[in-house]
């Protein structure tokens, strides 16, 4: 089940709710019972890859990280 980000306009509070991507708009009960109005933020994270994805490898051209020629590989 997601993860997903909730603000409350009055205050700015953020929390956090886990929930079924199907009710991921529907109304937050404020867990302080004080009347507030929470909307969903939209999140962004990180992975460990590098940037631009694609295949990693440790330098020069071909997959294994040699440079042109220099393995079996013949790229």
């Amino acid at each position: 089940m997601p993860l997903y980000e909730y603000e409350c306009l009055q205050d700015g509070t953020t929390i956090e709710l886990l929930r079924p991507a199907s009710q991921a708009d529907a109304p937050v009960t404020d867990p302080e019972s004080r009347g507030r109005t929470f909307v969903r933020k939209f999140s962004s994270f990180a992975t460990g890859g590098k940037p631009g994805g694609g295949a990693s490898s440790s330098g020069g051209c071909c997959p294994c990280g040699k440079g042109k020629g220099s393995c079996s590989s013949g790229r």
